[in-house]
């Protein structure tokens, strides 16, 4: 297991895949996996057997997403507020 610097309960944003750029809070952390679901990111379909109390069908639920993946907010701001913007970037060329 590595060291981390994310728990649960952060505030993070995607910064890989289908989902980036989107913020969500982490819900869970598998520390052995390094795998991190976040609220409301990464949905995935589930096909569930009908039970005899008549629940069963599609759901919907969060998949989880390597760690890799995820950055806290407050870091992410940081690094998008030392980026210059692209207009500044060609008025200084």
């Amino acid at each position: 297991m590595a060291k981390t610097d994310i728990k649960k309960g952060d505030e993070v944003v995607i910064i890989a895949g289908a989902e980036k750029g989107k913020r969500g809070e982490i819900l869970t952390y598998d520390r052995a996996d390094e795998r991190v679901t976040v609220k409301g990111l990464n949905l995935v379909k589930r096909h569930l057997k009908r039970a005899q109390d008549g629940t069963g069908g599609i759901t919907e639920k969060e998949a989880s997403i390597h760690r890799s993946n995820v950055m806290l907010a407050s870091l992410w701001e940081a690094r998008q507020s030392k980026k210059p913007t692209a207009k500044k970037a060609k008025a200084t060329k």
